[in-house]
């Protein structure tokens, strides 16, 4: 019986150690964090590459004006109003008390303090320069040492998988969306674009994880190598492996949910586009032909 009742008190414990917390909490985690200004500065660029995704789509064969509907989709769409409620409800259940309170303490250290300083300054980069700094246009001075710790804090903060799963899960989210608006079946467009998304992902991971280190190594210039050995540190504990499972669930929670309301707005936009121009045809095909007068007779 005691035996019984040690074991039911330690589950009890563990339970307890990984409960959800409360909105409020996570709110002040994501604040400190500076997640809503990452976010935020994000999605300038997003109605644009979303344009280029369906540009580049030959299944599609979109025109201008269906295209000029994608882009006015994807304004109403990736908003941090609308990312902002499913990232906040995931990353609440993804934390729990002793995660929240040594992340808050590694936010409110200098380093922790320099890093968000540095994770908010790249994020809100012109789109065209932070594309040159992914391509290797602008790079930061480096050492051998150096790369081998941003190789370290890029896999710790698990920014490639986190990026690629953001991709697929939000493409898989606007085709599903899409077809909700117009009126399809969405289980079977989430089936494929599911089934696509798996078999790209090793190829969009070898693809992507150079051009992440690069945005790491020069996002992180100022910080020293001694900085993001700490960094590395707070990541590689329990408390920050719990801290980076809790975020990356909060992001693909809030794109998916960006994704989804892009794809419903431009499946709306689609159908009305169709109904038009299935007006106008039917107006064409029922006017009556113009009958030629006769001509005058010649006296």
């Amino acid at each position: 019986m005691l035996r019984l009742v040690f074991l039911l008190a330690l589950a009890a414990d563990v339970h307890a150690a990984n409960a959800a917390v409360d909105i409020d909490t996570a709110a002040t985690v994501y604040q400190d964090a500076a997640i809503r200004q990452q976010v935020r500065a994000s999605l300038g660029a997003m109605p644009e590459q979303i344009r280029r995704l369906f540009e580049g789509d030959s299944a599609a064969k979109l025109n201008a004006e269906q295209l000029n509907a994608v882009t006015s989709a994807a304004k109403r769409g990736f908003r941090v109003d609308v990312f902002e409620a499913p990232a906040l409800s995931v990353f609440a259940n993804n934390l729990d008390p002793a995660t929240v309170k040594k992340t808050e303490a590694f936010l409110a250290s200098d380093i922790g303090k320099r890093m968000v300083q540095a994770d908010v300054a790249i994020a809100s980069m012109d789109q065209a320069d932070l594309d040159k700094v992914m391509n290797g246009e602008i790079d930061a001075p480096t050492t051998p040492q150096r790369e081998v710790i941003l190789d370290k804090l890029e896999r710790a903060s698990r920014s490639t998988e986190s990026a690629v799963q953001i991709f697929l899960s939000m493409g898989t989210a606007v085709a599903v969306g899409t077809a909700v608006g117009t009126g399809g079946d969405p289980a079977p467009v989430a089936e494929r674009s599911h089934k696509a998304g798996e078999e790209s992902r090793a190829a969009l991971e070898q693809n992507m994880r150079l051009p992440l280190r690069r945005y790491l190594a020069y996002g992180y210039r100022d910080l020293s190598d001694t900085d993001l050995k700490h960094v590395l540190a707070f990541l590689d504990s329990t408390a920050g492996k719990h801290y980076v499972s809790a975020y990356v669930a909060s992001m693909n929670a809030g794109f998916d949910a960006m994704g989804r309301r892009c794809g419903e707005q431009l499946g709306e936009s689609l159908r009305e586009l169709a109904q038009a121009q299935l007006a106008t045809t039917q107006r064409a095909d029922s006017t009556p032909p113009e009958i030629a007068l006769p001509e005058p007779k010649q006296h």
